[in-house]
């Protein structure tokens, strides 16, 4: 990952928006999972940054989305800075977001804390501790 220091606040470059930004807490966390992600077999070109979404009449964004090879979302992910924990509330915020979005899958992430967040066609929740491969994700579809 490339950083930089420009007009005296530091950047990271991210590979998805194609452009530099601003490295807080949060986007650091955001761009240390993405990679992660694509280094162990996501596909990069199907994880999009900062996905604008409407919930009534706010704007709101989503940290990323994963889609599948047809384009179709399958996983919203929810990151924070390493010191804010995840919570409900951090739930509950990707689920209003699911709303719009309806993927089977959620991530919440603050660095040295995942969970995964598998939605079930019956309308429970089962959660792990562990990011699985792209791969097994496609295999529900």
């Amino acid at each position: 990952m490339r950083t930089r220091i420009q007009n005296g606040k530091e950047q990271i470059f991210c590979e998805w928006r194609h452009r530099w930004v601003r490295l807080t807490p949060e986007e650091w966390v955001r761009q240390q999972l993405l990679h992660r992600m694509v280094e162990i077999g996501y596909p990069a070109s199907l994880i999009a940054v900062e996905t604008a979404i409407t919930i009534g009449e706010a704007k709101k964004r989503c940290d990323a989305v994963v889609y599948n090879r047809f384009m179709a979302p399958i996983m919203l992910i929810e990151c924070k800075a390493e010191t804010v924990p995840l919570t409900q509330k951090t739930l509950d915020q990707a689920l209003t977001y699911n709303r719009r979005l309806n993927v089977p899958y959620l991530v919440l992430h603050n660095g040295p804390q995942t969970i995964f967040v598998t939605i079930e066609p019956n309308g429970t929740n089962t959660i792990s501790q562990r990011l699985p491969r792209y791969a097994d994700l496609l295999r529900r579809e």
